[in-house]
C-alpha cells in the first residue's frame, strides 16, 4: 500500500486550517467584550455606582482601559480576559449601588411607617 505524500500533506494542512478556524471562532473578539464592558459601566454609572461603589467602579474602569490597551497591542487573550473582568466589576458596582438604594428606601419606608403609627396613636387617645 503506497501513500501519496502530497495527499497526506494536503490533508494535514486542511485539518490544521479547520482547527485554527474553529479556535478563532470559539474565542469572541475583544472588541465585542470591550463593548459589553463599556455598556455595563454606563449602566453602573446610571445606577449611582460612582457614589455607592466607587472602588468597584474604579477597578472596572482600570480593567477596561487595560483591555483596550491590550487589544490595541494585539494581545487578544489578555484583552478578552480584562474585558470580562471589567464587565463583572461593573456589574458588581451596579448591584452594590442597587443594594444601597434599596436599603435607603427601606429605611425611609420604616421611618414613614413609624411616623404614621405615632400619628394614629395620637388620634386614638381620648381628649380630656
Amino acid at each position: 500500500m503506497r501513500i501519496d505524500s502530497r495527499r497526506l500533506i494536503g490533508g494535514l494542512a486542511a485539518v490544521v486550517a479547520v482547527t485554527s478556524l474553529a479556535a478563532c471562532a470559539s474565542t469572541p473578539l475583544p472588541n465585542e467584550k470591550i463593548a459589553v464592558a463599556k455598556a455595563s459601566l454606563q449602566r453602573a454609572e446610571g445606577s449611582g455606582a460612582p457614589e455607592f461603589a466607587p472602588v468597584e467602579m474604579a477597578t472596572a474602569r482600570e480593567k477596561l482601559a487595560s483591555a483596550e490597551k491590550a487589544n490595541a497591542d494585539g494581545k487578544l487573550l489578555p484583552a478578552n480576559m480584562l474585558a470580562e473582568q471589567a464587565n463583572v466589576d461593573a456589574e458588581l458596582a451596579e448591584a452594590t449601588a442597587q443594594e444601597h438604594r434599596s436599603h435607603k428606601a427601606a429605611a425611609e419606608f420604616d421611618t414613614s411607617m413609624q411616623a404614621l403609627r405615632q400619628e394614629s396613636m395620637r388620634s386614638v387617645q381620648p381628649t380630656q
